[in-house]
């Protein structure tokens, strides 16, 4: 008896006086597939139908496989399921195994759900971008239009503090589960180790040292395949009685079937996995787990749009639920890959899909939905905020949002495809153009998982081969080629395939609807390497044919930080960009700077985003063309290029001095501001220049000045002064850039007599006097003249006096007469 079925009649009998029920389960209890089944005689359900979400399309056909066959019965009749590719739904079903965004188009064209009694949420601690935005919509719709809709959410965790949050004071139920006892040992990859190598050799000490089967944890499709290819290349070692079955997304449906299934009487099975067995599925017979540690999940980054998969450690959640696996029959064994102490390190949990992923599609659901803002929804988590703004911006790209945020009605239609914003955008724009059909099979093989596999190279139109019957089918599965082909027939309808393949340029000029920030034009060299409108750089691999092509419209890119491979492209025409994507092109005169040639250059440049289309010199460019490329040449050389004078830096820093006084009534005129300020205070001087040395006429002073009104100007001057009269009568410069200024430096015996020390910005300042030597060396620094005639000037007096014997140096300072010369000639 499954462990599920203890807690089953707990569960009917909560879902009679309750709508919302959290259940949690560990995986291999059975709640996915006991659970619908022992609702269909709910009393509450009164004829309607059973709706379950599974996050995985291998996951929800094995579930409704199973279920049907529980009831000796095929998919379609009493349990039947619907994936983006296949569905075996009919007039007879009651439970829908369904995958993807089919809740959400099934409650966008009906709010109340009226066909549906209860939706069930299974697997829901993956979440899946799908789950919580199901969730979120489901509960909205229940508010406001079927209280009496049940909704159950499923979770193989303990974590549901969060989605107990969510739904608030609701009903939980637990199951114990069903597990044994299970060894951990640990295996920590040695240093610059590959993981490939150690889960080989973890397995090879599995086999010889336990009994049963083996589930093994890798990354993603690359290392399962290497792990296949050498441990079938050590066959020997292994034994004849092994059989090694890799299960992951991309693998024909037969492949899947086969490493799920039980391995036959006298046989041991080696199944080589993604995270798709960690919950979904219930692999027979498995009593070891080895345990890479490793995941690989699609992030996406806003501020480049793209889509980067990033391999990483698993939470700490992810790797109890892997170990589990091997205690569901009897006791088991749990190898892991990295060290105890590492295993304290982990993340409690995998980050939920929505702070991670492309936005595109869930903004433009809500925007159906009436939502412009995600605080117009419960969320477990919030969408982010940056993911978010990125995309609305893409969709008012493309022509799928309004100003406001409401969707239009090119929007519309494109959501109602069922395919990626940017793909419906494509197969919309593509029967304008009279590609339709192409259009619809390019989507399609967009929406799935790479036809032919990276070892085909990047070109598309190769995928269009394939999928019509024209190019290599060696690897590549007939059911997925067969089912994307359905795919087609659903967007196109009755529409004929084309006799003829189309063209290159033909296929590019399409992707490049769907995918305008990410045209490429090949940089110089011989390199494949490319520059994406977005800004961003891209490469080939360099025996890839396409290299050849100089404009490639790209589809599917490996975000990398510092360079994106190109997976999946097509080569373009520009004259068809220009047409076909002529309200993103933009046209404009501009002036750059020479540095070799000091001079300024003007052009007339066509550009997609970051990418030049088009440049052409301007033989007569305008004044204003001209000062933006000389404004250009001083942000490129820095500010100090500039001719400064004395006087020039002077006045900056006599206004930041009284900026720092006076705040309210001065400017905070500082190089930074004048950096990012070129075009106010600058510009305007710069008429008739061209050139760099035509800068060495430029009246820096009176650029300056013209940042003042004339009576700041004025107050300028009273307020700080760029001279001040000493005892002698003569006028002495004060340095306001000094770090402790303004600075006044003058002969001590010219300042016999001053006791006040001199102030400015209204008495607020003190200048610092400076007391040189007839030699003109500092003897003494002080901002307190009257305590430097009372205590210092004594001892200056005794070690100087003999020094300059030709110089006055009376007892009495405050009533010697001011000089600057000697004791004959007393000059004044």
């Amino acid at each position: 008896m499954l462990p599920i079925n203890q807690i089953i009649p707990d569960l009917l009998k909560t879902l009679e006086s309750e709508t919302t029920v959290l259940l949690q389960a560990p995986p291999g209890a059975g709640k996915t597939t006991r659970v619908p089944l022992a609702l269909l005689d709910a009393p509450w359900r009164q004829g309607r139908r059973i709706l379950m979400l599974e996050p995985r399309r291998l996951a929800a056909r094995s579930a409704a496989r199973y279920m049907a066959g529980q009831m000796g019965e095929k998919p379609g009749q009493t349990v039947g399921y619907r994936t983006r590719l296949d569905t075996r739904v009919t007039a007879a079903t009651v439970i829908e195994v369904v995958t993807e965004g089919i809740l959400t188009r099934l409650i966008q064209n009906d709010p109340a759900l009226e066909d549906y009694a209860a939706v069930i949420f299974d697997e829901f601690h993956e979440r899946s971008l799908q789950a919580d935005l199901g969730l979120a919509l489901v509960r909205e719709s229940r508010q406001a239009l079927r209280e009496d809709l049940r909704v159950i959410v499923m979770s193989a965790t303990l974590d549901t503090a969060p989605i107990a949050r969510l739904l608030g004071d609701v009903p939980v139920l637990t199951s114990e589960g069903r597990t044994f006892p299970v060894e951990v040992v640990y295996r920590p990859m040695p240093r610059n180790g590959r993981v490939v190598d150690q889960v080989v050799s973890v397995i090879s000490e599995a086999l010889a040292q336990q009994t049963g089967s083996l589930l093994v944890f890798l990354p993603g499709a690359g290392e399962i395949r290497r792990a296949e290819r050498l441990l079938r290349q050590s066959g020997d070692r292994m034994g004849s009685h092994v059989i090694v079955a890799p299960l992951y997304g991309s693998l024909k449906s037969d492949e899947q079937d086969r490493a799920i299934s039980p391995a036959p009487e006298g046989y041991r099975k080696v199944v080589l996995a993604t995270a798709i067995a960690e919950s979904s599925l219930t692999i027979e017979g498995i009593r070891v787990v080895i345990d890479s540690g490793q995941q690989r999940r699609a992030v996406f980054d806003a501020n480049s749009g793209m889509t980067r998969l990033a391999t990483g450690r698993v939470s700490r959640a992810s790797a109890e639920q892997r170990k589990g696996r091997a205690g569901r029959i009897e006791p088991g064994v749990c190898y892991r890959l990295w060290s105890e102490a590492a295993q304290f390190g982990l993340a409690d949990f995998t980050p939920p899909e929505i702070q991670q992923a492309d936005l595109a599609p869930l903004v433009l659901e809500l925007a159906k939905w009436g939502a412009r803002s995600p605080d117009q929804l419960d969320w477990i988590d919030p969408p982010p905020a940056a993911h978010w703004q990125q995309a609305v911006e893409l969709l008012r790209w493309l022509d799928m949002l309004d100003s406001d945020g409401a969707i239009t009605g090119h929007g519309s239609a494109a959501r109602d495809m069922g395919v990626h914003p940017r793909l419906a955008h494509m197969i919309l724009r593509g029967r304008e153009i009279g590609h339709d059909y192409l259009a619809a099979e390019l989507a399609a093989l967009l929406e799935e998982r790479d036809l032919a596999g990276r070892s085909a190279g990047a070109d598309m139109q190769e995928r269009v081969r394939i999928l019509r019957g024209q190019g290599p089918r060696h690897g590549v599965d007939a059911a997925r080629v067969q089912a994307i082909g359905k795919a087609v027939s659903r967007l196109t309808g009755s529409l004929q395939r084309p006799r003829n393949l189309p063209t290159d340029d033909e296929v590019g000029r399409l992707l490049a609807l769907a995918y305008p920030d990410r045209v490429a034009r090949k940089r110089r060299g011989d390199a494949p390497r490319y520059q994406l409108s977005n800004g961003r750089g891209a490469a080939l691999r360099d025996d890839d044919p396409l290299a050849r092509h100089q404009w490639l419209a790209t589809a599917e890119l490996d975000g990398g930080a510092r360079e994106a491979t190109i997976y999946l492209a097509a080569s373009v025409d520009p004259a068809l960009l220009e047409q076909d994507l002529a309200s993103h092109i933009d046209e404009r005169d501009e002036a750059l700077w020479d540095d070799t040639r000091g001079t300024v250059v003007a052009r007339r440049v066509k550009r997609l985003g970051q990418l030049v289309l088009e440049e052409t010199a301007l033989p007569a460019p305008s004044a204003e063309l001209m000062q933006q490329g000389l404004l250009a040449a001083v942000r490129k050389k820095g500010l100090k290029s500039l001719p400064w004078t004395a006087a020039a830096e002077q006045w900056l820093a006599r206004v930041g001095l009284l900026a720092h006084c006076f705040p309210d009534d001065w400017p905070d005129i500082t190089e930074r501001w004048l950096a990012d300020n070129l075009e106010t205070w600058l510009g305007p001087f710069l008429a008739g220049m061209s050139r760099w040395r035509d800068l060495e006429k430029l009246n820096l002073n009176q650029a300056l000045a013209s940042l003042l009104d004339y009576q700041q100007q004025k107050t300028l001057d009273e307020l700080a002064p760029t001279r001040l009269t000493i005892p002698t009568g003569q006028t002495v410069t004060l340095d306001y850039t000094a770090e402790n200024g303004p600075v006044l430096a003058a002969k001590l015996q010219a300042l016999f007599g001053w006791t006040q020390t001199p102030t400015v910005a209204g008495d607020r300042v003190p200048v610092v006097i400076h007391l040189l030597s007839p030699a003109q060396r500092p003897l003494a620094v002080t901002a307190d003249l009257a305590s430097f005639w009372r205590n210092a000037y004594p001892e200056v007096r005794k070690d100087m006096r003999g020094r300059y014997p030709r110089h006055p140096w009376p007892e009495d300072p405050l009533t010697a007469q001011a000089s600057q010369g000697t004791k004959k000639r007393p000059a004044r």
